[in-house]
């Protein structure tokens, strides 16, 4: 049957198509829930070995260009993008723990981090220990036990800007035969790439700096590539045990890719988190000018922390490029290019003086997200920190006057100028 000779409802579907190729300047989006096969054997192979693309679900080639761009970013063997930070988490942690497995992680990161490992992991039979002194090697090495599985932390630490000694971590994780996970979120690859610290996998939310332009939700896993059968294995046995119906092994398939195939192959498309191709595209899009805007907002940044230092208004500021801050040492030993742009300072106001603070900025935006190309404040005691105790809240430098600045791109005199409007505003309340 030819185009012509078809029906008129069959010709609607079906004249478009074409086999046609071209070459884009720009990563091309396929957005399509599956491909088309060529014959019969090429299906079947596909099902067989995973080859080539069958169901955007399980690889689409836009996700699959931004996978491999954010690798190399990240000095990494293979990535796996997804839907959401969060599902990048989840997807890391299954891909490495199960039942009865034990999951040591540092107390300082995000809420919505914790709140898996306590609330949602341990349903399903994973434990965590948290370690609130991330600096102390003995902390993590006494937390391990012959379950323990993996060592997770942040980078930089949301909300008080501690920084990981990841050297130091990841040497008490391969002491352990274990990966050691790093949240590179806040710093990004620009900043530090943790992998060549010796971590063992890094973990995004696309959807802040990498993506930067705040319009889509996004997540990455990236391996080291360096997984090692007999080594690691006896704490992996998902990775080395043969498959149903006797298939060769994840390791045996992939070698030192175990793990990010594992993460391929039986997370990510079983939990569904794979990520729409469209979505893919804008981030890779943002990822091309990540470096210009990471070293513009860190410059902004540096400078900003530096003048709230300097205001009566403000009690303090925690933000690690400052000389006053504990983790200022490891900053310049770790970081390349600035300090990030993400910090918190607290107003000797106290609450009062914060909800003055967030209902008055003009430049700044008062919403849940960082990483944007527009400045953002947010009040983490009544938000992101909202559901820990008072006590725990301190532990981590929230009080009632501590707020939260995401640093954008934006000229510094303007922001400077914004927030010196407010402290005028908020000191003229209080007198």
């Amino acid at each position: 049957m030819t185009a012509d000779s078809a029906h008129f409802v069959t010709r609607a579907v079906h004249a478009g198509r074409t086999r046609e190729t071209a070459t884009s300047r720009a990563t091309p989006i396929f957005l399509t829930a599956g491909f088309e096969f060529d014959d019969f054997d090429h299906a079947a192979d596909h099902f067989g070995t995973g080859a080539g693309f069958g169901y955007t679900r399980t690889g689409n080639p836009t996700v699959r260009t931004v996978e491999r761009q954010l690798a190399a970013l990240e000095s990494g063997a293979d990535a796996v993008l997804v839907a959401s930070g969060q599902a990048a988490v989840v997807t890391a942690f299954l891909t490495v723990a199960g039942a009865g497995d034990h999951i040591v992680s540092s107390t300082h990161i995000y809420e919505g981090t914790r709140g898996l490992l306590v609330d949602n992991l341990a349903r399903l039979g994973i434990e965590a220990t948290f370690i609130d002194d991330i600096d102390d090697p003995e902390a993590w090495r006494a937390a391990i036990r012959p379950n323990t599985r993996a060592l997770f932390a942040e980078s930089i630490a949301n909300a008080r800007n501690d920084i990981l000694d990841i050297s130091a971590i990841s040497a008490v994780a391969d002491e352990a035969a274990i990966p050691l996970i790093v949240d590179n979120t806040l710093a990004t690859p620009y900043l530090v790439r943790p992998l060549e610290h010796g971590a063992a996998i890094v973990v995004h939310s696309a959807s802040k700096f990498l993506a930067g332009h705040g319009s889509v939700l996004g997540g990455v896993i990236i391996d080291d590539g360096r997984f090692d059968a007999v080594r690691h294995g006896h704490n992996a046995p998902h990775l080395v045990l043969p498959g149903r119906g006797g298939l060769p092994s994840v390791a045996a398939r992939h070698g030192g890719n175990a793990r990010i195939a594992y993460a391929r192959e039986s997370v990510a498309p079983r939990f569904g988190a794979s990520p729409s191709p469209l979505n893919a595209f804008l981030i890779g899009q943002g990822v091309e000018t990540l470096g210009l805007r990471v070293e513009r907002q860190s410059r902004n940044a540096l400078e900003i922390a530096r003048w709230l230092e300097s205001q009566d208004e403000v009690e303090s500021v925690d933000y690690a490029g400052l000389p006053s801050h504990p983790d200022h040492a490891k900053a310049e030993h770790y970081l390349r290019g600035g300090f990030g742009s993400i910090f918190t300072f607290t107003l000797r106001g106290g609450l009062p003086a914060a909800r003055r603070f967030v209902e008055s900025v003009e430049v700044f935006v008062h919403m849940t997200h960082i990483g944007d190309v527009r400045s953002l404040v947010l009040h983490p005691g009544t938000t992101s920190h909202a559901q820990r105790a008072p006590e725990e809240r301190e532990l981590h430098g929230i009080f009632p006057g501590t707020l939260r600045l995401s640093i954008g791109i934006e000229d510094v005199s303007d922001l400077i100028g914004d927030l010196a409007q407010v402290l005028s505003a908020t000191e003229a309340a209080i007198a």
